[in-house]
């Protein structure tokens, strides 16, 4: 298993440990533990990140707010990462889902709050579907039932599909047609600064670049329309107020969809818990707090 690059944000992360998952591997993974003197009643989160990045990198500037409050639980979903599980199976949302529900097995947690952004969001409306007795309640975080609508998403996830092939012989060429897809849709400057741009860059790189794409074609697949009305667990919607990558509407839409969710709005656009991490973590916090009643 890979030594992952050095983590670049305030705080202690929770430290890291090493799991077996029965039929998949070894699972390196943050567990924080229950905090001091918080009431063993508070329930487990489970954090997952978004497309092509890691677990440190999507909630490492939210880990501090987070473990100060609940047993945090996170890791790199497959491919991903330098700790995301490998496999030579097709890329499946639903996999990553059940990796989530052996995670629990193992660690001997039986129910818990799926925290998802993005990518992560269809990841934690899937654990439910599969596992529905193992959720208690859900933040979804600019997130969405579809993530392919318009027309430049059609065209954007069919370049994902169309840079696989070159990934399998000119990983470089993936690469590069995967950052330019990111880049067109975001629009972004530089992060934060050179030095935490290169550890996000780095961080992004160490995972399998085959996987990270054939996840895009996944996302691109996914579609909850048809049964997210009947999630009947406590949800929360997290919404960015300027997000382009999963346009605002289409987390209201989201949130339209869901029976009776609290709708939290975060300012900031799709990087948001990178470049406004404080203020992400405490709305993170707010929406998290109202699924157990405080």
């Amino acid at each position: 298993m890979n030594t992952p690059p050095e983590p670049r944000f305030e705080g202690v992360p929770p430290p890291w440990r090493v799991i077996d998952l029965p039929g998949r591997g070894p699972l390196r993974l943050r567990d924080s533990g229950q905090p001091a003197n918080s009431d063993p009643a508070r329930p487990v989160l489970l954090l997952f990140h978004g497309w092509a990045v890691s677990a440190d990198l999507n909630w490492g500037s939210a880990y501090a707010e987070l473990t100060s409050r609940y047993r945090v639980l996170a890791w790199d979903q497959r491919g991903h990462g330098s700790n995301g599980l490998r496999s030579r199976r097709r890329f499946r949302l639903e996999d990553c889902a059940d990796d989530a529900a052996a995670v629990m097995d193992v660690v001997g947690v039986e129910q818990a709050i799926a925290v998802g952004y993005s990518m992560g969001g269809a990841v934690a409306q899937l654990l439910w579907r599969r596992h529905p007795h193992m959720v208690s309640g859900m933040a979804l975080c600019a997130s969405a039932m579809k993530f392919r609508q318009t027309i430049a998403e059609y065209r954007d996830f069919a370049l994902i599909r169309l840079a696989c092939r070159p990934a399998s012989l000119l990983p470089e060429t993936g690469w590069h047609l995967a950052e330019r897809v990111a880049s067109a849709r975001s629009g972004r400057a530089p992060l934060v600064d050179p030095e935490f741009d290169d550890w996000a860059a780095r961080e992004v790189r160490a995972g399998d670049l085959g996987q990270i794409l054939a996840a895009g074609v996944a996302l691109g697949g996914f579609d909850s329309s048809s049964w997210v009305g009947d999630i009947d667990v406590p949800t929360t919607v997290l919404i960015g107020v300027d997000d382009s990558v999963v346009p605002t509407a289409r987390q209201r839409q989201l949130a339209t969809a869901l029976p009776q969710p609290l709708v939290v709005e975060f300012s900031g656009d799709h990087v948001a818990p990178v470049v406004r991490a404080d203020h992400f973590a405490t709305q993170l916090t707010t929406g998290i707090s109202w699924l157990h009643g405080g």
